[in-house]
């Protein structure tokens, strides 16, 4: 019994230990966007680079368990913009604003999701090798939303896979747009929210609520 004990609190100690490193990393990333370096995140949490590797194994450890901390949350933050009682209009809207205003708020830890760092000679220790990782995390954006459109849109015999080119075509839309958009600004985030939405909104717009389920 007591060496269950022990290794749950080991397991607690553990856990806590990632998430505090995990908020130096994301400090550091909103100082130094995708120039984020181990090193620096080392010397932020106060410890050696070493430590750092042996929790999260390499710079793509490190990215992988940043990009499930701020998809996560962005997940979350989208399927409470579906869930709002308003018109289905109203709701891809806010859905669209909620990815867009989350992007404008944190734009270093955007650039560091999506972008490699753009020093023209960066050393080893400078860096991360983004362009590996962000295509798996729009997939994963993509599934998610693909399973909320199957679950509230009927879309017909091959609804599944329609909801599957719906879910990956919105958020491929969305990023280029939001990638585009948030580098240029050419226009007020509400007028690219509701363009956006425009574009959208024919065939979803005559799609009926699929029976049973939540609604959209």
């Amino acid at each position: 019994m007591e060496t269950t004990r022990q290794a749950e609190r080991h397991r607690t100690a553990a856990e806590r230990r990632r998430r505090e490193l995990l908020e130096a990393a994301d400090r550091v990333v909103l100082r130094d966007g995708p120039g984020a370096s181990m090193n620096a995140i080392a010397a932020e949490a106060g410890i050696t680079k070493p430590i750092l590797y042996r929790h999260f194994g390499d710079k793509g450890g490190l990215y992988r368990a940043l990009a499930k901390r701020h998809t996560d949350a962005l997940l979350s933050a989208l399927r409470a913009a579906l869930d709002a009682p308003a018109e289905r209009r109203a709701r891809v809207e806010a859905t669209l604003d909620t990815y867009l205003a989350a992007i404008e708020a944190r734009p270093q830890v955007y650039r560091f999701l999506m972008h490699p760092s753009d020093d023209a000679t960066p050393s080893p220790e400078q860096g991360f090798d983004v362009g590996r990782h962000s295509a798996p995390l729009l997939r994963r954006l993509g599934e998610e939303l693909a399973t909320v459109i199957a679950e509230r849109v009927d879309l017909g015999p091959d609804g599944e896979v329609m909801a599957r080119i719906w879910g990956h075509g919105i958020v491929g839309m969305m990023h280029a747009a939001g990638d585009w958009w948030l580098g240029e600004r050419p226009c007020a985030r509400a007028q690219l929210v509701s363009s956006l939405a425009d574009l959208l909104w024919g065939r979803l717009s005559e799609a009926g609520d699929r029976p049973g389920g939540p609604g959209f």
